[in-house]
This record gives structure tokens, sequence and C-alpha cells, in this order.
């Protein structure tokens, strides 16, 4: 069968789940140079995307649309979606510290600086890299101090309220728990998995931040990307090896036992930047500087889904929680996309991708 090219615009089902707060918005496919052009991806026949965030105002030098360095992309229960800005690169592009968390009900918006304030939630925090929600609605964010030698992970009420769960500076003469944390995940029983890219380790803590196991997983591989599974088992993604170049091609995919951290290798070559389970339980992965999205499935199976061109790459992806307040809300089983085109790296914008996710992935096996 053929491909098709995606639409542009956004949904009548979105239009009804929009907030009054919220701009609806509809993004033309654009020539590289101005933003993420949706022309430019190529997505199975069934498939549609349409622009869910973006921005206007943050790049004062080409005018593209997006935010500045954001990354991450999670979900709560009710549909809120949350990202953040990274430190580390609006220091580089714009010499800034700042690092707000943002959290946007269910709705296309597109944002502006003056209207940014009201999209922000709780404190800036030091260098953000990855998010995950309990579900207690309460927001887990890795953190990084790399030029201060260590990491850490807050845990932010749904008010916004942060505290210091887990790491931090370490206690005289002792080494840190995290130098570089990333991904989050949570098992059934409220344990939280943080995995650190440069310790080569996969911490568990109970849900006070009290550390049962410094090393449940461990070894000489950069773990980035962590996804819970149903099935008893934890998807984890590595950036390959610690003396393995840092390019696609040398990263792995391992599925691990929870019931006691063995490691099983599933697929080896890409860099996972991005993991998340669909509701049928097949896991999606964003390829990262490949500008690709494939699945994989609970047999290890590759299925290849979607390319975005030579001008355009993934940073990371997500499925929304299927709870009543997602499938209500009409977004439950699409798949979100944080995007950017490859020569503005300096702003992103994040996609959302509808269609027979679970029915695709099981015709093409």
């Amino acid at each position: 069968m053929g491909e098709t090219r995606p639409r542009s615009g956004v949904s009548g089902l979105s239009r009804l789940c929009l907030t009054p707060a919220l701009a609806l918005f509809s993004v033309a496919a654009s020539a590289a140079g101005t933003g993420f052009d949706l022309a430019g991806m190529t997505l199975p026949p069934g498939f549609t995307a349409t622009t869910y965030i973006s921005a206007t105002g943050f790049d004062p030098d080409q005018g593209a649309p997006g935010l500045p360095a954001i990354v991450t992309i999670t979900f709560d229960s009710g549909g809120n979606l949350y990202f953040a800005r990274t430190a580390n690169r609006l220091r580089e592009i714009y010499g800034s510290d700042s690092a707000p968390i943002y959290r946007l009900p269910v709705g296309p918006a597109k944002i502006t600086p003056d209207r940014e304030g009201r999209f922000l939630f709780g404190p800036s925090l030091p260098d953000p890299d990855e998010a995950a929600v309990n579900e207690k609605g309460e927001v887990f964010v890795s953190t990084s101090d790399r030029w201060k030698g260590f990491g850490s992970v807050y845990k932010l009420s749904p008010s916004g309220k942060a505290r210091l769960f887990a790491g931090g500076p370490p206690a005289p003469g002792s080494p840190p728990l995290f130098i570089d944390p990333e991904g989050i995940a949570f098992d059934a029983s409220g344990h939280v998995y943080v995995a650190d890219d440069d310790l080569g380790v996969v911490v568990k803590l109970d849900r006070r931040g009290r550390v049962l196991s410094p090393k449940f997983i461990s070894g000489p591989e950069r773990f980035r990307t962590l996804t819970y599974d149903p099935r008893g088992l934890l998807w984890v993604g590595s950036d390959g090896r610690f003396d393995a170049p840092h390019a696609d091609g040398s990263g792995r995919i391992y599925r691990a036992n929870l019931a006691d951290g063995k490691l099983r290798l599933v697929h080896s070559g890409p860099l996972p930047s991005g993991m998340s389970l669909s509701p049928g339980g097949n896991l999606f992965v964003a390829q990262r500087r490949s500008g690709k999205i494939f699945a994989l499935t609970p047999e290890g199976k590759r299925v290849e889904f979607a390319s975005f061109g030579r001008q355009a790459d993934t940073r990371t992806l997500a499925f929304p929680p299927n709870t009543e307040a997602t499938r209500e809300a009409g977004i439950a089983g699409d798949l979100f996309v944080m995007v950017f085109p490859m020569l503005d790296y300096p702003v992103r914008e994040i996609i959302r991708v509808s269609g027979p996710f679970d029915a695709y992935v099981k015709r093409k096996q």
C-alpha cells in the first residue's frame, strides 16, 4: 500500500476540547527554516498529523515558530500536558539559566511571550531533562547540575509546589546518587525508577524517595529512557556502551523483568530518545538523529512507522494515559511527538498523530 502525507490544521474533535485560555490555530506546510514542515512527514495510510503546541516570538533571529529548547513530554490522567525547557541548551543559545516547567490543559495552543506565564507550572529548575507523572498527579522531573557534579529528581505536587525527591548534593566524602539522571518510570506498586546516563545505572526508589537499590540495573551503558510495561516489565533505552560512539547505530533497547532487574536485549542500532507504550502494548520509539519513529512488538519485532525527512528530527514522544478524562477529551490513543526542523534547532513544536496504531502494528507483523 502507498503512504500518505499528513494534513495540517486541527481536527473537529480538537476544537471541542479547546479551553478558553488557548488559541486555536492552523499551521500550513512551511519551507525549511520557518518551522517544522508537516508536509515533509511520511505516515502510513489512515493516519493524520496536526500541530498541537507551537509558539511565536521566541526566535528573534529567524522568526521560526516554536518554543526554545523544550524537552520531554508527559501527561497526567486528566490529559494535561507537561514539558520543560532545558537550561543547558538555553545557556548555549540564549545565555539564560531559566528552565521553566509548563502545564497545558487539553487542546492545541499557540504560546507567545506575553501569554507564556499562564502556562508555567512550579518553580524553574536547574537543567530539566525528563519528566513523568504518577497516578496521584505528582510530577517528577530529573535535573542535572553537571558543573557541580551531581543530579537530582524533584517532585512537584499537583499545585506546583516542588521539593527534592532524591539525589542532590552528596554528603561529604560520599558519591552522588545521580550525576545525569534522565528517564523516570513508576511501577504498579508506586516504586520509582530513574535512569542515569553518566553512571550507567537504573536506581529504584520507594514512594518517599528512599533508595531501595542504587544499582537495580547496571552496566557499561548510557541508559537514557524508561517505560513501564504493565506486564511486570521495564523497557530501557540506551545510547549504547560507554566505549561506543555517541551516534545513531550504537543505541540499544532492553526489557527488564521487575522481579529481578535482569536485562534482555530486544533491539540494537537506533538511539532511542523517547519511548512510550501504546494502549495495545506496543512500544513506539523516537529514533534520535534519524528523523524516524518505529514500533517494537512485545516479542521485539520492529515495525517502521513514520519518517520526517532530512530536514527534521524528533526529540521525544508520548501516548496520554487511557483514562475516562482523556477518552472524553478525544486524545486517548493519539501519539504526541516533539519535533524540530534541523535548521532551526533552537525552537521545537509538539505535533499530534492520530490513527489505528495497534491495528497497524498487528497488520505489519
